[in-house]
């Protein structure tokens, strides 16, 4: 990876922390995870070989996993280097099928990044999941799925939002 590719995803991986730091100070009942958002958008404008694009996943979970305050922070270790690879992989199908590659892309990595976080989560703080949600695991999957999804289609709007003046910036460079 070049340099310039570096301080792209750096900057976009710092933004992505501070914003989600920011929204988690809000206190809000949904906490969108920027940083999701933001290394989708490094992975589809640099478009790196797949073991950068697993160390952007690492990097990016361990800042979230530093600054979050759900139920069990360490699940980021695995969640965010996956949806990187899912990110990684979905556009890489997608880039030369349709202009919104973008949108689908990075709303189908905050899905899989999500899921596979609930999905640790259960696996190793699952007892604690049970107490906080009367001892069914429904009701903790009936108020997680949503926020999920919103999230999802959060993250999706940004990264297309963010896309194509992105791409202007960074072509001027190569002129």
């Amino acid at each position: 990876m070049k340099s310039k590719d570096i301080a792209i995803v750096g900057i976009l991986l710092a933004l992505g922390a501070i914003l989600r730091f920011f929204l988690a100070m809000l206190h809000t009942p949904l906490t969108p995870n920027m940083i999701i958002a933001f290394y989708c958008l490094a992975i589809i404008l640099i478009r790196p070989k797949v073991l950068e694009a697993l160390g952007i996943g690492l990097v990016a979970g361990i800042l979230s996993m530093l600054i979050s305050s759900s139920m069990f922070p360490p699940a980021n270790l695995i969640s965010e280097p996956l949806g990187a690879l899912v990110c990684f992989g979905l556009y890489a199908v997608l880039k030369e099928k349709t202009k919104f590659a973008p949108t689908v892309t990075t709303f189908i990595t905050t899905l899989a990044s999500g899921f596979s976080f609930a999905a640790i989560a259960i696996i190793f703080v699952g007892s604690t999941i049970l107490s906080k949600y009367n001892g069914n695991i429904m009701n903790f999957v009936i108020v997680f799925v949503p926020i999920v999804i919103v999230t999802a289609i959060f993250n999706a709007v940004i990264v297309q939002i963010l896309y194509f003046p992105s791409v202007r910036v960074l072509s001027r460079g190569q002129e």
